[in-house]
């Protein structure tokens, strides 16, 4: 009998993280808990590598760095938010690991790194079908499993489905007056509050167009969104024949973690099945970039490139903050970013030069103005 995969997951008392638990948990002969972090919360878990705290704390940086290379450990599942999932992403990698990758960050902030880490891993391992990384997030595992047995130049374009978020259907709605609550009330996914925000603006939908530029190779002219209320086609991928092929399931992100934990395989019964009447009646509505441009704006600042997108990320991550502490209204959060690109020099394309773009947005969005929310 083939062993248990053993698996690392970074950031386990998150939504992701105890999500993934639970796809372990079910799955005893499949997987097996190597190795965890652990932040403020506890898990209740043990693993052989078990580590708590947080990225630069003593100790902590090195203890992750030895579980995700630890030459038993066959995957890393990276659910920890920010730019502090970038480097242990970028060990595993290059240490030959799988990495089953839930944090957006870590592709919208190093992209090209990202990718040319994963194809060294892949070289090292001596194993051309190993995927190297595997997308959790919904949309990004709707693409990959369409292109699965699929050759590149064959795709035409990438549409990314958006829910819209609570906003999208009340047009009439004064932005400025939005609330937390409001904000936080999703109408169809259940996840952490900074994501959920980010459903609210849009902006999740242009960090994962950049995100599916470095994953797919992609020209960024090549992926679109679309508002598709029911969030039951997670995305679509359009061929140059003119067919179309669409991954079609539950909002349930178990499913996504059982893709890309299993792979190539498909574990049995990972969520309910969708019924016919669940995918009656399907909308699909073109994004009003006007009222919310955050796509707009992450194409612009993946195009200009040279530490733009981590400035992106890290000015969204702020200004977000801002809003759920009620120092910046909801219409705030995008001026904020905008402000935050127009000020910055641009940088070289290191992993330094990247954390470096990182800590310079949120020190200037910060100092500049005491919070992000006073101009």
């Amino acid at each position: 009998m083939t062993r248990p995969l053993n698996i690392a997951l970074l950031g386990a008392t998150g939504s992701i993280g105890r999500q993934t638990l639970d796809v372990i948990d079910r799955n005893p002969g499949r997987f097996k808990l190597f190795g965890l972090t652990e932040g403020m919360r506890s898990s209740n878990r043990e693993a052989e590598h078990l580590v708590r705290g947080q990225a630069g704390e003593e100790g902590f940086d090195a203890q992750v760095e030895a579980m995700v290379t630890d030459p038993r450990c066959d995957l890393v599942v990276v659910a920890i938010p920010g730019a502090r999932a970038l480097p242990p992403t970028l060990s595993a990698l290059r240490a030959g690991k799988e990495v089953a990758l839930a944090t957006k960050e870590v592709l919208v902030m190093a992209g090209a790194l990202v990718m040319k880490a994963a194809g060294a891993g892949r070289a090292q391992g001596g194993l051309p079908e190993r995927q190297g990384i595997r997308p959790i997030d919904s949309e990004h595992s709707a693409i990959w499993q369409c292109l699965w047995g699929e050759e590149r130049e064959n795709v035409r374009r990438l549409i990314i489905t958006a829910s819209g978020g609570p906003f999208w259907a009340h047009p009439d709605l004064d932005l400025d007056q939005v609330t937390v609550e409001q904000a936080l009330n999703h109408p169809r996914w259940s996840m952490g509050p900074k994501v959920t925000i980010d459903s609210a603006t849009l902006v999740n939908k242009g960090l994962e167009l950049i995100e599916a530029h470095h994953l797919f190779g992609i020209s960024l002219d090549a992926i679109s969104v679309c508002i598709h209320p029911q969030s039951v086609v997670h995305s679509l991928v359009e061929f140059t024949d003119g067919s179309l092929k669409a991954q079609l399931g539950r909002p349930d992100m178990r499913l996504p973690i059982a893709v890309a934990l299993a792979y190539p395989d498909r574990l049995p019964e990972a969520v309910p099945p969708t019924t016919i009447g669940e995918i009656s009646g399907l909308e699909f509505h073109e994004l009003d970039e006007t009222r919310f441009p955050s796509v707009r704006l992450a194409r612009e600042a993946a195009v200009g490139g040279r530490g733009r997108p981590a400035v992106l990320n890290a000015a969204n991550e702020e200004a977000v903050n801002s809003f759920l502490a009620g120092e910046l209204p909801f219409s705030g959060i995008l001026p904020a970013i905008q402000r935050a690109l127009d000020a910055f020099p641009g940088c070289r394309e290191s992993l330094e030069d990247i954390l470096e773009a990182d800590r310079w947005t949120r020190d200037y969005l910060r100092n500049k103005s005491g919070t992000v929310g006073r101009a």
